[in-house]
């Protein structure tokens, strides 16, 4: 390998590393000004938990979760998996060893998170729900049960008080969760009438298979190409190969998440119009009963080559009038918000920022140059914590608070 081309690789990985972890330089400022997250559970008996999934990338997390926050776990959590016999590493509890799942092995705990398919919670979560501890819950992270009317979605800064008295709680999408974090202090202080939202969502939200891809897609991508640029001068002209997205990530941006509906949107983007609904007290899906008061939410949802972290650019018009100095004293304090707005110093929103960090970052604070009554902002989130494994903790705590 020539130099050229050993500067080009290296360069290429070190940017979709950087994406893995946060970049200290960047992340110090921000974490001083970051308010903790309160244990709820704290002097709590220690409960019987277990995980369903906890081989995946979201099953994993939760482990992580429940460690740094020092969830009162009585032993350690039991790992269910389809078959069992698979180590999982830990860092509090050591090498833990998956069994095989049943509804009767869940018997008489107090928490289960779900970390499986759709198609599992349907035919589980209620099952297992039923046979809990008398205080018990469910916590599931697919999309199956987030519109049922018997199943609280929930985000715990936002509608945690749902949380009591339920066995079976969804978790919403992770862009949906992280966009609540900036849209609830807003809705509750100004009001929303409409809500656009253009995602930029990093690989990681098609799993560990789509990280792989993307990495493997940047690197195979380099070589060849410094190779030609080299030879004659051309650069970008190697087929990337695809196989986990639509088209290839690398060095692209693809605006197709899910599968695209007969309204032209993807069932990504209908999944923030109809969670934000719901979450903000509304029916999900609009009908003919709609008081006329409820947001109207519009979302388009690109995938772009990162491997961690979604961002979010909003758009939203108020029921009241609204400046950027009195939005951003309703979005100070709330927990689980960061502001990251100060773009004299170059500091707002960004993914290398905030992967690992449970707070959602909230800048580019501006008013808005459509709507009268109107702001545009910037958000970004771990999607693997705030949208899923750090928010169905919380959601647990939230639920056990109520015992």
């Amino acid at each position: 390998m020539t130099s050229l081309r050993r500067v080009l690789v290296a360069l290429a990985l070190g940017a979709a590393q950087a994406f893995v972890r946060p970049a200290h330089r960047f992340a110090v400022s921000r974490r001083a000004a970051m308010p903790a997250l309160r244990m709820s559970l704290a002097g709590t008996t220690p409960l019987k938990v277990a995980i369903v999934g906890a081989t995946g990338a979201v099953g994993q997390e939760i482990i992580g979760v429940l460690e740094k926050r020092g969830f009162p776990v009585a032993g350690s959590p039991t790992l269910f998996g389809s078959k069992g016999g698979k180590t999982v590493q830990t860092g509090q509890w050591g090498a833990l060893t998956t069994e095989a799942f049943s509804v009767e092995a869940t018997k008489g705990y107090d928490v289960v998170f779900l970390a499986a398919s759709g198609d599992f919670a349907i035919k589980y979560a209620r099952e297992i729900g039923a046979g809990l501890s008398e205080n018990g819950v469910v916590v599931d992270n697919s999309s199956a049960l987030r519109y049922d009317d018997d199943v609280p979605l929930v985000v715990p800064e936002v509608n945690g008080q749902l949380c009591k008295g339920a066995k079976v709680v969804a978790n919403p999408n992770c862009t949906t969760a992280i966009a609540l974090m900036a849209l609830y202090p807003l809705f509750l202080a100004f009001g929303l009438k409409k809500v656009i939202v253009s995602t930029y969502q990093a690989a990681s939200g098609a799993g560990a298979a789509g990280m792989a891809e993307l990495k493997e897609g940047i690197a195979n991508a380099v070589q060849k190409d410094s190779r030609n640029l080299e030879e004659d001068g051309r650069f970008g002209a190697t087929p990337i190969a695809n196989s986990e997205f639509a088209h290839p990530l690398a060095f692209n941006v693809i605006p197709h998440i899910d599968k695209f509906q007969a309204n032209g949107y993807t069932k990504e983007e209908m999944k923030v119009t109809w969670e934000c609904r719901k979450m903000l007290g509304f029916s999900p899906i609009p009908s003919d009963q709609d008081t006329g008061l409820e947001p109207k939410v519009s979302c388009t949802a690109v995938r772009i080559p990162t491997l961690r972290a979604h961002s979010e650019a909003i758009t939203i018009e108020t029921e009241k009038p609204v400046t950027v100095e009195a939005a951003r004293a309703a979005l100070t304090g709330f927990p689980g918000l960061a502001i990251a707005d100060d773009t004299a110093n170059n500091l707002y929103p960004m993914p290398i920022t905030s992967t690992g960090n449970y707070d959602v970052e909230v800048g580019r604070i501006r008013q808005s140059e459509v709507f009268e009554n109107g702001l545009d902002f910037f958000i970004c989130g771990d999607q693997l914590l705030r949208g899923a494994a750090l928010n169905a903790v919380l959601v647990a705590e939230k639920a056990r608070s109520f015992a």
